[in-house]
């Protein structure tokens, strides 16, 4: 656009605009202001007194990391020991962890042909972290382990999986017996437990053999063989004593791939006090009952060539009546030493054949001499007297003799001191 001024030459000019220059300006102004600010955040704070920080201003934008939620794990893993479908051993220990959160409940089982539905037992750790079962498994049968967890969120998780154990044959599992179990026995009777098979891993069991008593009394185990496992307190059983044993041996490992069959719990109870002490020179056997002499019996122990053994001894059976066969210690029935009677009031020492017991026949060398082929005989009312006070478990000890008990021949645990004993242990 051009303008004419009259009176002047006419000279174009060109039109400034200022309002466009105006906007240019405050553009530039925010961008210099811009340019001052953090790159990662479009908001500002005014710097006000030491240690304080001004208002943000009006209209800005709050920081990005303000709108940042860290993400939250709320799954609950459950990890049992044995995998879904898996075919393991019988001495396997299911035990159930979790991950994020805590164990709430574990349900194992299995159907037994004779029983049922059959739940093994187990404990959630104190900080419900894992769950362990109580014992191990069963041979050929299919289990089936259901789990529940949850954490501090509330969250819960369940989980199910299935087994199998391998099988085993009757010659692959170990049976336990314990002998006297439920009596009333002497204050000599030792604990002993029978195996139906040789145990090669004595140690293995033997850590899940417990005695306990009450009263409490110290003792300790000793292997005879590979088929039997003895406990004696350090000093005889104290009368009235429980006696409480477990061999909790199911599913577990023998060696040479065998296993426990089940476990075993049993026990007896203490009578009281009673002892026998036989002093084959004097010909004489005293009976103490509670502390008290209760008789002395003449008696006759074994002529030469047949002398008693002199040793601690334990009464290991008793019989009303019992037939004695000199063919069963190696006699022959053409050997003028034979016999073959029926004796009373039999009561055995030794697993060679002595016993206390009546012996009319020799009434007259009782308390006198040695006549026997080996058993302490006496007459028959002191032979009944004692059959009626003494049980199995009771002491006899023997003197005056030359020739020494064997160690093994019948419970002889009470002829050698507690620490010699106990080196008989697995674990010693």
């Amino acid at each position: 656009m051009t303008t004419t001024t009259a009176g002047s030459p006419r000279v174009a000019r060109r039109a400034i605009p200022t309002a466009p220059r105006t906007v240019a300006l405050g553009a530039l102004l925010a961008l210099a202001l811009a340019s001052c600010t953090s790159g990662t955040s479009t908001s500002t704070t005014a710097v006000g007194p030491a240690g304080s920080n001004a208002p943000t201003a009006a209209g800005s934008a709050p920081s990005s990391s303000s709108n940042t939620a860290t993400p939250v794990d709320d799954t609950v893993v459950l990890n049992p020991s044995v995998a879904d479908g898996a075919s393991v051993p019988v001495d396997t220990l299911v035990t159930v962890s979790a991950k994020g959160g805590t164990v709430t409940s574990v349900e194992l089982s299995y159907q037994d042909p004779k029983a049922g539905a059959v739940t093994v037992g187990g404990d959630i750790a104190g900080d419900g972290s894992t769950w362990t079962a109580h014992s191990l498994l069963e041979p050929g049968v299919t289990y089936t382990l259901a789990m529940r967890g949850s954490n501090a969120a509330g969250t819960e998780k369940s989980a199910k999986t299935t087994f199998s154990t391998t099988a085993l044959t009757a010659k692959q599992q170990i049976s336990a017996t314990l002998i006297q179990n439920g009596s009333t026995v002497g204050v000599a009777m030792p604990v002993i437990v029978m195996f139906s098979s040789p145990v090669t891993d004595k140690a293995a069991f033997e850590r899940k053999m417990t005695v306990t008593s009450t009263p409490s009394q110290p003792g300790g185990w000793a292997w005879v063989g590979s088929r039997e496992a003895h406990w004696r307190p350090k000093e005889f059983w104290k009368p009235g004593t429980k006696v409480a044993v477990k061999v909790a041996i199911n599913g577990l490992a023998a060696g040479k791939d065998t296993y426990g069959k089940a476990d075993l719990s049993g026990g007896f109870t203490v009578g009281n006090a009673l002892t026998m002490k036989a002093d084959l020179k004097s010909h004489q056997m005293t009976v103490t009952i509670n502390g008290a002499v209760a008789r002395t019996i003449p008696i006759t122990g074994g002529k030469p060539g047949y002398e008693t053994r002199s040793g601690t001894k334990v009464i290991i059976e008793k019989n009303a009546e019992r037939v004695m066969d000199a063919a069963t210690t190696g006699v022959s029935a053409d050997d003028p030493d034979y016999y073959k009677v029926t004796v009373k009031y039999a009561m055995r020492e030794t697993w060679s054949g002595e016993f206390v017991h009546a012996a009319p026949w020799s009434v007259g060398s009782q308390g006198r001499a040695n006549v026997s082929h080996g058993c302490i005989g006496m007459s028959t009312a002191n032979a009944q007297w004692l059959f009626n006070q003494a049980k199995v478990g009771d002491p006899i000890t023997v003197t005056g003799t030359g020739r020494a008990l064997d160690r093994g021949n019948g419970w002889t645990d009470w002829n050698i001191s507690f620490e010699e004993f106990v080196k008989g242990s697995a674990l010693s």
